[in-house]
């Protein structure tokens, strides 16, 4: 807890979970530098505790939502892991594999989900699961629609209605999310590999990285862009505004004055 500076109650209510889930989006950053620099990606609790929480570092969605619900265990939540197929930056009509992670909470008040690893659109508040209402979080307004059986979760981004991903209920085991994870941490044409794509949710306003572009979302709808040029700039942004503590790898310079080399697809 003294990594997201909680230091409230610990009882299993969603009072609790609401606060816990802001925290942690706040203070822990969404970061794939790990597969960037080639190393493994490990999920085994003690590695998650060694890396997002002792050494200061972020991760991708399998490190933030595994630690989350290792928490949330932890304090007496009822928690079920799923899994979502991304919609998010898809074109239409292709169909992902299920490679994100998220959670499902169970409470008195009903069943919520909760999901801290979602990059530049992490949610920033657990929502509650139920169809086509508009739900306020402390950044864009989401919802969640229905597919045949599936759920659809919608942000509104620019006045617009976007999806991100599609879940089921389905409960998915460790084992499941160890295949996507090696998948993307080591396919050469994942776009974990190829590049950089970091973010954290500040309480008004969102940081996202992707590869030289800096995006600063206010909230309220103002967005400041611009292109990162030096690798001086760029570790300032990752260790400043994104908040990482960065690996202590020689190649990291190196690799990222390659990555400002290439023209951005």
């Amino acid at each position: 807890m003294r990594r997201i500076g909680y230091q409230g109650d610990r009882a299993p209510t969603l009072a609790v979970l609401t606060t816990i889930h802001r925290l942690h989006a706040e203070r822990i950053p969404f970061e794939n530098l790990s597969p960037f620099l080639r190393e493994p990606v490990s999920l085994h609790p003690d590695a998650l505790q060694a890396k997002l929480v002792r050494a200061g570092r972020g991760g991708w969605c399998f490190e933030q939502n595994l630690l989350l619900s290792y928490v949330l265990l932890a304090l007496g939540f009822q928690v079920t892991r799923l899994a979502a197929r991304v919609r998010w930056n898809v074109p239409e009509g292709v169909t992902t594999a299920r490679s994100h992670m998220l959670l499902k909470v169970a409470l008195p008040e009903g069943d919520h989900i909760a999901d801290v690893g979602f990059g530049g659109l992490t949610l920033t508040a657990p929502l509650k699961l139920v169809p086509d209402v508009e739900q306020a979080t402390p950044h864009e307004p989401h919802r969640l629609g229905r597919e045949g059986s599936a759920h659809v979760l919608q942000a509104q981004v620019a006045g617009d209605w976007q999806a991100l991903y599609v879940f089921e209920m389905h409960e998915q085991q460790l084992a499941d999310y160890e295949v996507s994870n090696w998948y993307l941490c080591n396919h050469p044409e994942s776009q974990f590999v190829r590049g950089i794509i970091a973010a954290r949710a500040a309480s008004d306003r969102r940081y996202a990285l992707r590869n030289s572009r800096l995006a600063i979302h206010h909230r309220g709808g103002e967005t400041e862009r611009r292109t990162i040029a030096s690798v001086g700039d760029y570790l300032e942004v990752l260790q400043g505004p994104l908040g990482i503590v960065l690996p202590r790898d020689q190649r990291l310079e190196r690799r990222i004055a390659t990555l400002l080399a290439t023209p951005s697809p």
